[in-house]
């Protein structure tokens, strides 16, 4: 399950949990996309619980759009991941360290204020 929030003109939160079926992996994309029309400096907010890995399908839908996803990234600079698991937080902040233009920070899941207070920042 992936819930989209646009909370203002320029930040989205994201709450995902469980496994993304290939349909759920296609909602959640249109959706971001949808959801972040004229956010320009961008800033997320991703709380992930219970943390499965996407079907094989999804993985795949995701890769073929690739290239407009780096595209979409661009109108953030910033990106807050809550996690549990240190994993999790670590592979996001290697990701944000190969995308350009894009910072990523992995906080636990109890420091949601943290998170927001490094996206305002």
């Amino acid at each position: 399950m992936l819930i989209i929030e646009r909370v203002n003109e320029k930040c989205l939160d994201f709450q995902m949990s469980g496994k993304l079926d290939t349909e759920g992996m296609r909602k959640a994309l249109d959706e971001m996309v949808e959801k972040s029309q004229g956010i320009e400096d961008g800033q997320m907010l991703f709380d992930i619980v219970e943390y499965q890995l996407p079907s094989v399908g999804a993985i795949g839908l995701e890769l073929s759009r690739l290239f407009p996803l780096l595209k979409w990234m661009r109108q953030f600079k910033r990106c807050a991941v809550l996690a549990d698991k240190t994993w999790l937080k670590k592979v996001s902040e290697i990701e944000g360290a190969l995308i350009p233009g894009i910072e990523i920070k992995g906080f636990d899941r109890d420091q949601r204020a943290a998170a927001e207070a490094w996206l305002a920042g």
